[in-house]
């Protein structure tokens, strides 16, 4: 069956990922096939629970929730999403597990501790793991929040792919989850963009310059992403097995098949409720680059200089300085200026088009800093495994509470 075409913004598709782990030290627990077993009665890789739906990820200590299909009320799903995450773990508690957010385990070692997951679509995933090696980082440790917008016509997308290319580069300043790498500050603030970028080292059409070319329209897109892929896929994929909308792993994805463009880029945060008002935060903001923005200016910037900008970003977070034309895009001066106060001069542009709960909880990450940054802060420069381990406890509390993680 067709999916129904929406138009700008007219409903959202939100979709996040969580660890399993051990309740006590954390340890990565590959059975999400059991919690979905146990919930549904028998094996399965999707459960509809309502206005939420759970399923299963490439790698089997991995699940997923999402909107069961688009919503147009994203406010209320705050309340779905943790609600879910409480039925989920309490399933766990009585085998001594529990849910674990943030973008990467800090102590995982993923070359020992990976397991594919085993049941459906497990074809896939074995090709994959034959072509790009599934057991790093870049694919069994990195954690995120999709967001989905739909588009009508080529008309749409063009004005919504212009805006998500050029606010992709400084969204991980707000976003960053990712500090620690088997117990070590990787020195980036975002360590799963960083691995991201060379996950598919073997095939580089694959994700590109992780911000997508200047292609708007559906036809330019085929051209210029999608033909590039399928022909270097071919040699790895004799059967085509692969589907290019997944193979596609650029920062943001379009998906012709359902009228909607993905972001991927989005670090998973302490709680839904951080994640919601995040993406409240980007929603009004991407409105406001759309509506009132300047679409040829948008359109004129190459990925080439959007990636230097992200490269800066994914490394220093909040603490990037940005200068030059880039500023003007966001009707600022091109003088130096920090990162953090473009993210207040956009919030002030759509706060008050934003939940009153929305807006504290962003203007709390403008002078807290975004969670890589509170989780080093609270580290306090020692990274036994005990104090990381103390950490991320709290953490986990901040899941199962739907609470922010204070140092």
């Amino acid at each position: 069956m067709k999916s129904k075409k929406y138009h700008l913004f007219e409903v959202v598709g939100i979709e996040l990922e969580y660890m399993l782990v051990n309740a006590e030290n954390l340890s990565v627990i590959p059975a999400v096939d059991e919690i979905l077993t146990e919930k549904n009665g028998s094996l399965t890789s999707d459960i509809d629970n309502g206005e939420i739906s759970w399923s299963n990820e490439l790698v089997a200590h991995v699940i997923e929730l999402k909107t069961n299909g688009p919503t147009d009320d994203h406010e209320k799903l705050s309340r779905a999403f943790y609600e879910n995450i409480k039925e989920i773990n309490k399933l766990l508690k009585p085998k001594g597990r529990q849910l674990l957010s943030t973008a990467s385990h800090p102590l995982m070692n993923p070359k020992t501790e990976t397991k594919l997951w085993k049941h459906t679509y497990s074809e896939v995933y074995a090709l994959y793991n034959k072509i790009f090696d599934c057991s790093g980082h870049g694919w069994s440790n990195v954690q995120s929040m999709h967001l989905n917008f739909p588009f009508y016509n080529d008309e749409e997308f063009e004005k919504l792919h212009a805006a998500i290319r050029i606010l992709l580069p400084i969204i991980p300043a707000l976003t960053a989850s990712s500090p620690i790498f088997e117990g070590k500050v990787t020195g980036f603030k975002d360590s799963r963009l960083e691995v991201y970028k060379n996950n598919q080292k073997e095939i580089l059409q694959l994700t590109g310059k992780v911000i997508p070319e200047r292609v708007f329209s559906k036809k330019a897109y085929q051209e210029e992403i999608f033909e590039p892929i399928q022909k270097a896929i071919k040699p790895y994929d004799a059967e085509g097995i692969l589907d290019r909308h997944f193979l596609n792993s650029r920062g943001a994805i379009a998906r012709f098949d359902r009228n909607a463009i993905e972001i991927r880029i989005i670090d998973i945060q302490e709680c839904p409720k951080v994640d919601i008002a995040i993406a409240d935060f980007i929603i009004k903001i991407l409105q406001h680059l759309v509506y009132f923005g300047n679409l040829e200016l948008q359109k004129s910037w190459s990925e080439s200089d959007l990636f230097e900008v992200f490269n800066e970003v994914i490394k220093k977070g909040e603490e990037t300085t940005l200068q030059g034309d880039y500023l003007k895009i966001f009707d600022l001066p091109s003088d130096e200026i920090s990162i953090t106060e473009v993210w207040k001069h956009l919030f002030r542009q759509v706060s008050n088009q934003m939940r009153l709960e929305n807006q504290e909880i962003i203007l709390f990450i403008l002078e807290q800093g975004c969670l890589s940054t509170r989780i080093i802060s609270a580290l306090e420069d020692d990274f036994s495994t005990e104090n990381i381990q103390k950490i991320y406890h709290e953490l986990a509390s901040c899941l199962a509470k739907n609470k922010l993680f204070i140092p």
